[in-house]
């Protein structure tokens, strides 16, 4: 169930960015020693928001379970990290969301735990957009490798954007594929000024620049091994899914899959043969009830229900409507999409031209109408109509 926030909380949440004081305030809880997320979120509700929760007496604080230490933390903060995350956040490519920030994911609401802070670099929009995370072994076969670079580049080409962790094997395969098509998160187990593996700076730079990185961890935190269990959380929170394409019985990619089904989310997992270490945690996942996929087209099939009902909650096309008649099956949105495009091939700049509306609705339009059939890609990124029935 989506969290519910203080009155005091929600009535800040029209600004779409708060003052420099008041994320001040935020981070500062957020780092402070004993406040995890579960605890954040209980002493949002108990004092109405952050600024209140720092001018609360040690009594007050001790009655809602804080500790001495922590206590001491709130009143004593570290203030060199505290400067060090709010001069980050000045960067111009980067943004911190909290949980009252209308840009903050409202899938990632609805987790047990969802972070108070995100640290993002890149495009923080791409954030609330339909996402598959796609997950692995970091060790891959060969065949593991073109599975994963085959299904994260045709369902990124649908428009999907290809969430990972940024991990060695398959996470950086998902995300490479991705970028040749389209956009990808990647939700780190670091602070968002660091890259982890080293090795993959070079693929961090390309996301910051068509994508975004995520993180919950403030700027300078190192790579500690109980972080990346916890990453997975928000790697399936943000998605309407999660894909394993290769993971032996121990992988952490089985944490993320099991998470995403706590969360309620849908669960893939790709087949292998009987003799591979490899195919076995997937094996376990398809027993446990997650789908066998062996086609891009299987995934978005199982996904088009909730693509749909997304799509339609955003509320595309409202200020938007067509003059022609709705085709069949088809809203008014969507309807006036098609009108835009004609019956010649169309890039995505074109029809952004062409209709009035943004970038993100027209990429989750051509989405959905790709899904139901009446439009298809073609080489180069432009899309064409396949139904003349309008």
């Amino acid at each position: 169930m989506p969290r519910r926030l203080p009155e005091a909380a929600r009535a800040d949440s029209s600004e779409s960015e708060i003052g420099i004081d008041a994320l001040r305030d935020w981070i500062l809880l957020g780092q402070a020693p004993g406040v995890g997320p579960r605890t954040f979120v209980r002493l949002l509700e108990r004092f109405g928001s952050p600024a209140a929760v720092l001018d609360a007496s040690s009594a007050q604080l001790a009655d809602v379970g804080l500790k001495s230490a922590t206590i001491s933390a709130i009143r004593a903060p570290d203030h060199a990290a505290l400067d060090a995350s709010l001069e980050w956040a000045q960067r111009p490519d980067a943004r911190v969301l909290t949980l009252i920030d209308p840009a903050y994911p409202a899938s990632l609401k609805e987790v047990a735990d969802p972070p108070p802070l995100l640290y993002v670099r890149g495009d923080a929009s791409l954030l609330a957009e339909p996402q598959l995370a796609i997950v692995g072994s970091r060790n891959p076969t060969p065949g593991g490798r073109e599975v994963t670079r085959e299904l994260a580049r045709a369902l990124s080409g649908f428009g999907l954007v290809i969430t990972s962790g940024m991990a060695t094997g398959i996470d950086g395969v998902a995300h490479e594929a991705a970028l040749e098509a389209g956009r990808t998160i990647a939700v780190l187990g670091t602070g968002p000024d660091l890259v982890y593996p080293a090795a993959h700076r070079e693929l961090a730079h390309r996301i910051v620049a068509s994508g975004a990185l995520v993180s919950e961890l403030p700027p300078g935190q190192g790579p500690l091994p109980q972080n990346f269990p916890r990453r997975n959380r928000i790697i399936s929170g943000l998605c309407l899914g999660v894909l394993v394409t290769e993971a032996a019985m121990k992988s952490g990619s089985l944490i993320t899959a099991r998470m995403a089904l706590e969360q309620g989310r849908e669960v893939f997992a790709v087949p292998g043969s009987i003799r591979s270490p490899l195919t076995k945690g997937c094996h376990s996942l398809i027993r446990e009830g997650a789908k066998l996929i062996e086609s891009a087209d299987e995934i978005l099939a199982e996904l088009a229900s909730e693509l749909k009902a997304l799509i339609a909650s955003s509320g595309e096309g409202g200020d938007h409507p067509p003059e022609a008649a709705p085709e069949r099956g088809l809203d008014a949105g969507q309807t006036a999409l098609l009108e835009a495009m004609g019956f010649d091939p169309v890039a995505p700049d074109e029809l952004i031209a062409r209709s009035g509306l943004p970038t993100e609705q027209i990429s989750s339009m051509l989405l959905l109408l790709e899904i139901e059939g009446h439009v298809s890609s073609l080489p180069g990124g432009r899309y064409c109509r396949t139904r003349g029935d309008g």
